[in-house]
């Protein structure tokens, strides 16, 4: 059973800083290039970053551009979601997700097979 699960997902201060993390399970997460998305509430789904089964290649939406890092560790079967400089326009329900892509990655959720349940995070003082 393939299952992806987000966590890290909290209320935090406007310039505060989240680390989210995307764990698989039943799958071995190197064969997948893993995206992580987000949906604020009356708005579509936004593309936020993603990164390649290798690590090799990444891509940001602009508005994350120097403030999020997408990592991974094949080894613990775990990518990462590193957000700086927090700011409202930031709160949204935050969901990865898998599919098996060689060399590259992207943000076009459509693509994607694998999702996880979600994490809410909220920017707010």
């Amino acid at each position: 059973h393939l299952q992806l699960v987000e966590s890290g997902g909290v209320l935090e201060q406007p310039g505060g800083s989240l680390r989210l993390s995307c764990e698989a399970s039943g799958f071995t997460l190197d064969l997948y290039a893993i995206g992580w998305f987000r949906q604020a509430p009356g708005k579509e789904r936004e593309g936020v970053s993603c990164i390649s089964r290798s690590g090799g290649f990444i891509d940001y939406a602009d508005s994350v551009a120097g403030r999020f890092t997408i990592s991974r560790d094949n080894a613990k079967n775990t990518v990462y979601l590193q957000m700086n400089s927090l700011e409202p326009e930031d709160t949204a329900v935050y969901y990865c997700a898998a599919v098996e892509l060689f060399g590259k990655c992207v943000l076009s959720g459509d693509v994607y097979d694998y999702w996880g349940q979600g994490t809410q995070v909220t920017v707010s003082s």
